[in-house]
């Protein structure tokens, strides 16, 4: 991969963060990105090209996950760089921040189960065309693993219309044939909801896990097409 194809991706860390290495190494060490820690306390995200919410359990998740997050110094400038066109990705727990901070609409409820649900699960890929999905194939199919006790995501009918209406369900959980039914939803989500983006198509929001799905010996390199149309994306918008 050329120097010239290499963009920086900050990767916030929040404390009780437990999934940030695992995203700067899936970025740094297998799609050979420059990548770089940020501080939840820091009050500039530097000159990134790209911001990563990795999973985990911020601040404990005290009050509701994502709840206390969303008030750290360092996602002021994760909303100003979404709001200019940033390219932002929260992933599990990430995705409740996003939900909390406003840049994604809905909410995350306790799983169905009310168990912590860790497997890997099929995503069926609903929309191809997001600068994180363009490497996919239009209605494949991703084995990507989930890690989560609050992946229940929840919208009123006003707004799950217009996810739909506009393209913003992403990923939806789905059986190896792509199949979307009650059968193969891990944890309760309207409309098999796994991820979504907002309406102008620079933040997207999931509950599985990419970053541990890039190297063959964890089971799956699935995830490396999530990243790849990221680097993809953000080489065309900044250029």
């Amino acid at each position: 991969m050329g120097r010239e194809s290499v963009k920086k991706f900050g990767v916030v860390v929040f404390p009780g963060s437990n999934c940030d290495h695992d995203a700067y190494h899936a970025l740094k060490h297998v799609m050979q990105q420059d990548a770089e820690f940020i501080w939840h306390k820091n009050t500039t995200l530097g000159d990134v090209d790209a911001v990563i919410l990795p999973g985990g359990f911020s601040y404990g998740d005290y009050l509701r996950t994502g709840a206390i997050a969303r008030f750290s110094p360092v996602m002021r400038e994760v909303v100003k760089f979404a709001e200019a066109g940033g390219t932002v990705i929260g992933i599990c727990n990430g995705f409740q921040i996003l939900l909390e901070a406003g840049l994604l609409p809905g909410a995350m409820l306790r799983n169905r189960s009310l168990k912590f649900i860790c497997k890997y699960v099929t995503l069926k890929v609903e929309n191809a065309h997001t600068r994180f999905t363009s490497a996919c194939t239009p209605g494949g199919l991703l084995k990507i693993p989930i890690a989560h006790g609050e992946g229940n995501y929840f919208a009123d009918d006003d707004t799950l219309a217009e996810l739909c209406d506009n393209g913003q369900i992403v990923f939806r959980y789905s059986d190896e044939h792509g199949n979307t039914t009650d059968e193969t939803n891990p944890n309760g989500s309207l409309l098999n909801i796994a991820g979504i983006v907002n309406k102008q198509g620079n933040v997207l929001g999931m509950m599985p896990h990419p970053e541990r799905a890039v190297e063959s010996e964890l089971g799956s390199t699935d995830g490396r097409t999530i990243f790849t149309s990221i680097i993809n994306n953000v080489l065309h918008h900044s250029s």
